[in-house]
């Protein structure tokens, strides 16, 4: 077995109802993979109300900080919020889950080195329109936060992805469980990973 290195995580990943409707499944997998990241467990399905709940669970000390953020993002834009951060989050959080039940998704767990910051560049940023170009959500919807407020709905931003290890380790165990998850080697680890791969000609 090649050793990892201390840097290896595992991060969720889940293709939203918008980029399985487009067709663009293919597309955005293609990219994980071609970065050298590798796809450990994968689920297609309808998520339930109690999944997107518990995906989309905050604690009240979270609630007020996307609250606070979300405040200060309308008044960025000259706009007033009549709402408790508490509130303004909920808010948020009802959009996010009903987006999620809005049709089947993918689920996947990637796993590589850097996996969580390497997946959420890939990714890019929350609002499409302030993604950079190359990104999954930059290339391939228009969407951002400002038509979504109008509409009263969440970005459909295709994708969503874990921020942090904590976060991960949370989010896996409402879409998996142990046993859905395969342990195996991919022939590109052995370059990316392996000491034994480099010439040992040189000392």
């Amino acid at each position: 077995m090649i050793k990892k290195p201390s840097t290896y995580e595992r991060t969720l990943v889940l293709l939203k109802p918008d980029a399985v409707q487009r067709g663009l499944m293919g597309d955005i997998i293609t990219r994980f993979e071609k970065k050298g990241l590798k796809i450990v467990a994968m689920k297609f399905l309808q998520a339930t109300k109690e999944q997107a709940m518990q995906h989309y669970f905050w604690s009240d000390e979270e609630k007020i900080k996307t609250g606070n953020r979300t405040i200060e993002v309308y008044k960025s834009k000259g706009l007033e919020l009549n709402k408790t951060p508490i509130e303004a989050a909920e808010d948020v959080q009802r959009r996010l889950i009903n987006f999620m039940l809005a049709g089947p998704i993918l689920a996947m767990i990637i796993e590589g080195a850097h996996a969580i910051e390497h997946v959420r560049k890939i990714v890019g940023h929350g609002s499409p329109l302030q993604a950079d170009v190359g990104t999954i959500r930059a290339d391939f919807t228009i969407d951002s936060y400002i038509l979504a407020d109008e509409a009263d709905r969440a970005a459909r931003n295709l994708v969503h992805a874990s921020s942090s290890v904590d976060e991960a380790e949370r989010e896996i165990k409402v879409w998996f469980k142990e046993e859905d998850i395969c342990d195996y080697e991919l022939a590109i680890e052995k370059i990316l990973y392996s000491m034994e791969w480099e010439s040992k000609a040189y000392k």
